[in-house]
């Protein structure tokens, strides 16, 4: 089956050399039964290569089951996948088959595969090497004959330097690679995948399809899209239901695109989603705690204005509470081609140049314990919701899962 053929049977919009190529390798490993790895950026449709592998192999008549790995808590994912026996723990009334066991003959995709615990990737090397494992509580060898398509968004050479993945289980997994490009790599399918989802929408709305002017085509072409196909889709969705004028300039673009105005160029560098993201939140966390130290230092110079008998040692507080952090904090100036969506008001500008890391206030929160808080508190807000919180704290709802775990926030 040729590329063309493919792109029409799973619904792919798109020409790029890239693109092209991905697939094609998708459809060349499909006969074997070699391990694959799909590499690429969150959004950018990884989901549907495993599908293609599936579908154009020998074991298309087989079980498909797509796990989400980052999905599942670290306490039961050995038993979601490789099955318990009943009493193994607590909760575990009768014995359960794993996806292993139930897909045996057939595929498995292991979605987010940089997510899983070093203790499974163990077994799952284990899987890999040997079509053996265990299920949870159990003595007894359990064969099967499984064909793994994993998935990673993450750079997983990083995650080995830091020891959250092991390199033997990377390199079989990575038998076959395919990279998915990102959809800034793809400028010539970009307006084309805007044109199908402003027709479904259309459709889907029983309203005239949205259609966009030259200097819109061009900034949609140019814009960065950090949240590829996905954002993309998002963005004409939002725009198809709010925009009367269904004919879209760029100053009416530029509204739904984060990190462009009406008068300013996009801002978007080439950086890591979630690097971005992550340093907006700790600016945030920053401006408060200059705010919450200001506020602090005014209390006490209005105490130590009332001239009471306690001056001294108010004094002597004060000169406690400040801490010269010089050479303990860097705080680098904040620059266009690295803050890209972080519209600052003149109420901020005047907070940054204002700050000084030896202005930090010593039996203040520190940087975690603020970012903590602030999650929480999100989270809190939008009742647990974590896609509206991480949409307020400005950073993406994978970044929240795992600080949510990182800081573990019930």
């Amino acid at each position: 089956m040729d590329v063309q053929s493919i792109k029409q049977r799973f619904g792919i919009i798109g020409n790029a050399a890239m693109l092209n190529r991905a697939i094609d390798v998708a459809v060349q490993v499909a006969p074997t039964d070699l391990t694959v790895l799909i590499t690429g950026e969150s959004g950018t449709g990884k989901e549907v290569f495993p599908k293609i592998i599936h579908q154009s192999g020998n074991r298309k008549h087989g079980h498909y089951i797509a796990v989400n790995c980052g999905a599942i808590p670290e306490g039961t994912i050995d038993s979601e996948l490789f099955g318990h026996e009943k009493g193994s723990f607590t909760g575990a009334h009768e014995s359960r088959k794993g996806y292993f066991e139930v897909a045996d003959g057939g595929t498995i995709f292991l979605d987010e595969v940089a997510e899983l615990p070093l203790s499974t990737q163990v077994r799952l090397l284990r899987v890999l090497e040997t079509g053996e494992f265990l299920k949870v509580g159990s003595s007894k060898v359990i064969k099967t004959e499984v064909r793994v398509v994993a998935a990673s968004n993450v750079n997983i050479p990083q995650a080995i330097e830091k020891g959250e993945f092991r390199q033997d289980l990377f390199y079989r997994l990575n038998t076959v690679p395919v990279y998915v490009p990102p959809l800034r790599e793809r400028k010539e399918d970009i307006h084309l995948l805007f044109r199908k989802f402003a027709a479904d929408f259309a459709e889907k709305y029983r309203m005239p399809a949205l259609r966009l002017t030259d200097n819109a085509i061009h900034l949609l072409r140019e814009f960065y899209w950090p949240g590829n196909i996905r954002q993309l889709k998002n963005v004409t969705e939002q725009i198809s239901i709010i925009e009367r004028d269904k004919e879209i300039h760029a100053e009416t673009l530029k509204r739904y695109l984060p990190g462009t105005s009406t008068d300013l160029p996009v801002l978007y560098n080439k950086k890591e989603e979630e690097q971005i993201s992550e340093r907006e939140l700790l600016y945030k966390v920053l401006f408060d705690m200059k705010k919450d130290m200001t506020e602090l230092k005014k209390i006490v110079a209005d105490m130590l204005e009332g001239g009471n008998d306690e001056t001294t040692n108010l004094e002597q507080s004060k000169a406690l509470l400040v801490k010269d952090f010089d050479n303990e904090l860097s705080f680098p100036e904040p620059q266009p081609s690295t803050i890209h969506n972080v519209q600052l008001s003149q109420a901020d500008d005047n907070e940054l140049d204002s700050f000084h890391p030896s202005e930090i206030i010593e039996e203040s929160l520190s940087l975690q314990d603020k970012e903590r808080e602030m999650i929480k508190k999100a989270l809190e807000r939008h009742k647990g919701k974590r896609k509206h919180a991480a949409q307020e704290l400005g950073i993406s709802e994978r970044t929240l899962y795992r600080k949510i775990k990182e800081y573990n926030i019930k």
